[in-house]
């Protein structure tokens, strides 16, 4: 894909299959650009995004709707609806009761069901974001700095439920992140990124 910036051109070219894909590099170096260019939030300027069979974006060919994508997307302050329970952000998208029941259980928040965004914690918000975002039956799953904002003993207990849940879903997963140690944990393969361009590839035995 290529997409112009205010500072720089993002060109780059990547392909994934069914692990978790790092897009690692500083802060301001197009990685989040990447990922709404993806999931039909940003449009880019020349290029080819296909997922399957579908064609995401193709110059001149059009671009297809975001809502028929099926992608999840966790974004870095969670999105939830604040006026809305746990269990309405959860299954305001959903596309079965069973799965959502399911998802729940599998990711502990139970007891979180009734309670509003303002009344759990930053990892609880983590864990139910990433719920509402599984609930849509997503076929890739987009993660832009889900931990950031997060203590080290919250990141650590997270990256183990996602390693968990992406063991079990078996969906490919790109992630952003500008911490390698992060990275590293998460990642199968990392793709160095800077001014919109990658710079390197590094691939992890997990």
């Amino acid at each position: 894909m290529k997409k112009q910036l205010q500072h720089f051109t993002i060109q780059l070219q990547f392909e994934s299959k069914d692990d978790i894909l790092i897009l690692f590099g500083p802060s301001g170096s197009g990685k989040t650009t990447v990922l709404n260019c993806i999931a039909g939030l940003d449009v880019p300027d020349d290029g080819l995004i296909k997922f399957n069979e579908q064609t995401f974006f193709e110059k001149n060919r059009g671009v297809m709707p975001i809502q028929k994508r099926k992608l999840g997307y966790l974004f870095q302050d969670f999105a939830l609806f604040p006026h809305m329970t746990v269990e309405k952000n959860i299954t305001y998208a959903m596309k079965s009761q069973s799965l959502v029941d399911h998802l729940v259980q599998v990711i502990g928040i139970e007891h979180l069901l009734k309670k509003y965004p303002r009344q759990i914690s930053g990892g609880e918000k983590q864990r139910v974001a990433l719920a509402r975002a599984l609930s849509t039956e997503p076929q890739l799953l987009l993660l832009d700095e889900p931990f950031s904002s997060l203590d080290q003993f919250t990141k650590n207990v997270c990256y183990e439920e996602l390693k968990r849940l992406h063991q079990l879903w078996k969906i490919p997963i790109i992630m952003v992140t500008h911490d390698y140690e992060e990275a590293k944990i998460l990642g199968n393969r990392i793709l160095y990124m800077k001014y919109g361009k990658l710079q390197e590839m590094e691939y992890l035995n997990q």
